[in-house]
């Protein structure tokens, strides 16, 4: 599953109600640890499900065949989870039973002897699910989200990642209503069982879990095409939209198609059903979700055009569908014993579906958004209240560890293991990985295992980065001795919740080291720190070498280290690998913010500072070697996010003055420049190739540099880069610039975008995010307007983190002196949570940080966690992140 990337008033916001949750009355929801995995005492190989389907009434009857499992305790008990269900009638073996109990939310039946079928009769209205989890109604459609925990919102059953079971299903509903009928597998028969009412049925032969099942009825029509496999075996593909969207599916398809072709290629995983079909919903939680044959998509990967798409969003689109894909073998035909092992499957479908999208594309650029990423929203989490290891060991909510940990940097542990290894033997690796458990519910260990012995790896000290949270690190010395670099490594790891003394890990290191006079180096090389500290000897040098660390990103790890300016402009220009360049340039700023923010310049040094900077800027603007799109991401400031994390206490307002003071600085310094390269990108036609891409970018980012050294300037040029834009990249990318403006042509010209597509849920999405995550200084006040807006509404999740978490993620005015945003934030989750706890509790981290924040925020920040704890009926998933982010 992919997560997804992104009112003032709630006392008076009618969604409040009509709540459809189940509220959770304990003060301490159950924890569940890792160390108590036992296996079901029962298996259930197949199960056979009938749906008599309605969008305020759907009757299901479930067929399950259970036995004994004979590698569980024996146990005459088998427990059926449930959740906001009541049984209409019970049977087993053929007879009606009246012998069972609810325990909890839970069916419990005794059944003596070794196998048995269980029928289960149920009845649930999807059209009152606002959770959007198990089967609910959708624009007048229904569809199902099972993962986790969801399949027990429709049927009683065991609802755990480690029994799997064959899925027949039959389906059945009004045909005017409901022209498609989809599930997992084949489609193997079908027909109209009465007048206006036919019927479909679907078998998926290979055994899955539980919240693989995935069922899609309603009116729909799709793109259809056919892929052959390395087989030779045709396989039907089709994404299934709304009338009137089928036009913008031409991307999905095609990138479907490169992600069944580059599998087979890089992993040598062939597709194994006669059937792919894609679904797009404008109601769902999540990105996307992988399950058997279906996958269930946002409409915001799925549909994609010029007018409507940035080149983020088609890029976005390759990547999500690549990964709900991929899952298919590392997700479906192997997936997870419990849910502790999620980074099982997250982690190495993430690291899979970053080495297809720097395939498809610049692999040096995609390398740097995906840091970028990585620091911005999971180095928050190791250094906060919420931090864990990539594989926890214990949950009250499972829904609360779809992380960045668990995904993002999951996948940089499994690439860890790829770099020591090369790509050659982590690739024997994985096949053996394949081959050994397909077809099993694996383990984390089971993954590292194989890739130890495939690889030829010793893996025991890596294991720990499985089991230990928090970022490492590592602190750098470079010396001259005897003709000798000596280069010392130092590694740390601050204490996180429930660990403190931990172990030093395996760091793997890409280095260079670049002699001062011919500006070269001597060839890469691959160091491994593996203890607490280390000393590494190069010989050959009479002075003393430009050290290029950590390149391309080779370990998760924040590296402290005293360089000279003048050796990280070197690099900023020279350094031949992509992402040690891009690093330089931030090292260079940061290291400079920092000491700006703590007071601790003098004008003379903050004016060398910013000389320093200005030059690698130019220098960067100005270097015709450098593709446009590795120039754009060169040009992005460290994010304050990012900035905040070099800091043990930061003062948001001060971050943002002193980063906002520097690109103002370079925008009024190098002005012609950057005037330059929006005239050169202006007036080329839309394509979508490299180059095209590539002068979209840095056309925008110039603007952004303009906006704050020369507004006044950059107000004409956003206006004209808007009314001539022929594309979504150029028309949205002057709206946000215009947005953080105090021009009086702000509101005209979001008036205009607003008017032009009223019409396109996604892009008034970008619309209310535009304005929620701005600079300008009535940021908040937009907000708590945009909120009483007739197209705003909290039951829609992506309408939801448009506004709010665009805002809090991004604007300076959460921060705001009064506590208002906090406030504002607080409010949000309150009337969020009986409607939608899952996407409720993904705001509370927001706040979670206070610890971090300087003490008059920090304790403003803590009264609304308070405020939220204290409230009535809050659901397990709310519960779990503020209980843990007031520690």
């Amino acid at each position: 599953m992919d997560i997804a990337r992104t009112p003032s008033n709630p006392d008076g916001n009618p969604e409040m109600a009509d709540a459809a949750v189940e509220p959770h009355t304990s003060p301490e929801p159950q924890l569940i640890r890792r160390e108590d995995y036992r296996p079901f005492a029962w298996n259930v190989p197949q199960v056979a499900l009938d749906f008599v389907l309605g969008l305020n009434q759907t009757r299901i009857t479930a067929r399950l065949d259970v036995e004994r499992n004979p590698v569980a305790e024996a146990d005459p008990t088998l427990r059926l989870n449930g959740d906001g269900l009541t049984p209409v009638e019970i049977r087993v073996d053929g007879a009606v039973v009246q012998s069972w109990v609810m325990e909890g939310a839970d069916l419990v039946l005794t059944l003596p002897g070794e196998a048995h079928q269980v029928e289960i009769v149920t009845e649930i209205d999807p059209s009152a699910n606002t959770q959007l989890m198990g089967l609910y109604a959708s624009n007048g459609m229904l569809c199902t989200q099972c993962e986790a925990e969801g399949f027990r919102r429709i049927t009683f059953f065991p609802d755990r990642p480690d029994v799997l079971s064959t899925y027949r299903v039959r389906m059945s509903g009004p045909k005017d209503q409901f022209p498609v009928l989809l599930s997992n597998g084949n489609h193997v028969d079908g027909g109209e069982s009465a007048e206006g009412v036919h019927w479909a049925e679907w078998y998926d032969p290979w055994p899955k879990p539980s919240y693989l099942f995935a069922l899609v009825a309603g009116d729909l029509v799709a793109r259809k095409d056919v892929f052959t496999t390395m087989s030779g075996r045709k396989v039907d593909l089709a994404v299934w939209v709304r009338e009137g969207d089928l036009g913008r599916t031409e991307h999905a398809m095609e990138s479907l198609i490169k992600s069944m072709k580059w599998d087979e290629e890089r992993f040598g995983r062939e597709y194994d059903l006669d059937t792919f079909n894609i679904v797009a919903v404008s109601d769902f939680n999540m990105g996307a979700m992988e399950n058997k044959g279906l996958n269930i998509f946002n409409t915001k990967y799925v549909l994609a055009d010029s007018d409507s798409a940035t080149d983020g969003d088609y890029d976005g689109v390759e990547g999500v569908i690549g990964h709900e894909y991929f899952h298919n073998w590392s997700g479906n035909r192997i997936t997870c014993r419990d849910w502790f092992q999620l980074s099982l499957k997250e982690g190495f479908t993430v690291l899979r579906d970053q080495l297809f999208s720097q395939d498809m594309g610049s692999a040096a650029v995609k390398r740097i958004e995906d840091v970028r990423v990585l620091r911005a929203a999971q180095f928050p989490e190791d250094s906060g209240p919420l931090a864990h290891p990539i594989r926890p060991d214990s949950y009250r909510e499972i829904s609360n560890f779809y992380t960045a940990t668990v995904y993002n940097k999951g996948a940089e542990v499994i690439r860890m293991m790829r770099t020591m290894a090369g790509e050659e033997r982590f690739r024997q690796g994985t096949d053996l990985y394949f081959d050994r458990h397909d077809g099993e519910a694996a383990t984390c260990e089971d993954f590292v295992a194989a890739i130890e012995e495939g690889a030829g790896l010793d893996l025991a000290q890596f294991r720990l980065w499985y089991s230990q949270a928090g970022a490492p690190r590592v602190t750098v010395e470079l010396a001259l001795e005897d003709g000798e670099a000596v280069l010392t490594l130092q590694q740390s790891a601050p204490a996180t919740p429930g660990q403190s003394g931990k172990q030093p890990m395996p760091i793997p290191l890409r280095i260079a080291l670049f002699d001062r006079e011919s500006g070269q180096h001597g060839g890469e090389q691959l160091i491994v720190l593996t203890q607490e500290q280390q000393s590494f000897r190069f010989a050959g040098f009479d002075q003393l070498p430009i050290l290029s660390l950590n390149r391309g990103f080779s370990a998760p790890v924040a590296i402290d280290r005293e360089i000279a300016a003048d050796d990280l402009v070197f690099l900023a220009a020279r350094d031949d690998d992509p992402f040690a360049r891009y690093e330089a340039m931030q090292d260079l700023i940061v290291g400079h913010l920092k000491k700006a923010i703590g007071g601790h310049l003098s004008d003379d040094d903050r004016a060398a500072a910013r000389a320093a900077i200005g030059t690698a800027f130019r220098a960067i603007l100005t270097d015709d070697t450098l593709d446009d799109l590795m120039r754009g991401e060169l040009m992005i400031l460290p994010g304050a996010s990012y900035l905040a994390e070099q800091m043990l206490v930061s003062d948001p307002a001060e971050i943002h003055a002193e980063r906002e003071g520097l690109k103002a600085w370079l925008g009024a310094h190098c002005g012609a420049e950057l005037q330059a390269i929006h005239q050169r990108a202006s007036g080329v036609s839309y394509s979508r190739d490299a180059a095209a891409r590539g002068l979209r970018k840095v056309k925008t980012q110039a603007l952004v540099y303009l906006a704050a050294g020369k507004p006044e300037l950059a107000a004409g040029l956003a206006q004209d880069q808007y009314q001539a834009a022929d594309n979504m990249t150029d028309r949205q990318g002057a709206l946000m610039v215009m947005a953080g403006l105090e021009s009086p042509d702000r509101d005209a010209m979001l008036s205009d975008f607003y008017d032009r597509y009223r019409d396109n849920p996604l892009v008034v999405d970008k619309w209310f995010a535009i304005q929620a995550q701005s600079l300008h200084p009535g940021a908040l006040r937009h907000v708590k307007e945009l909120a009483e807006h007739p197209d705003f509404t909290l039951r829609n999740p992506n309408r939801a983190r448009s506004l709010y978490m665009a805002f809090a993620a991004a604007s300076p005015t959460f921060h705001q002196a009064d506590g208002e945003g906090y406030r504002m934030i607080a409010d949000v989750i309150l009337a969020l949570d009986p409607i939608n706890p899952q996407t409720a509790a993904r705001f509370v981290p927001f706040l979670g940080r206070w610890r971090r924040i300087e003490p008059k925020r920090a304790a403003m920040m803590k009264q609304e966690l308070e405020r939220i704890a204290a409230a009535p009926a809050l659901s397990r998933d709310t519960y779990e992140q503020v209980s843990r982010s007031l520690g």
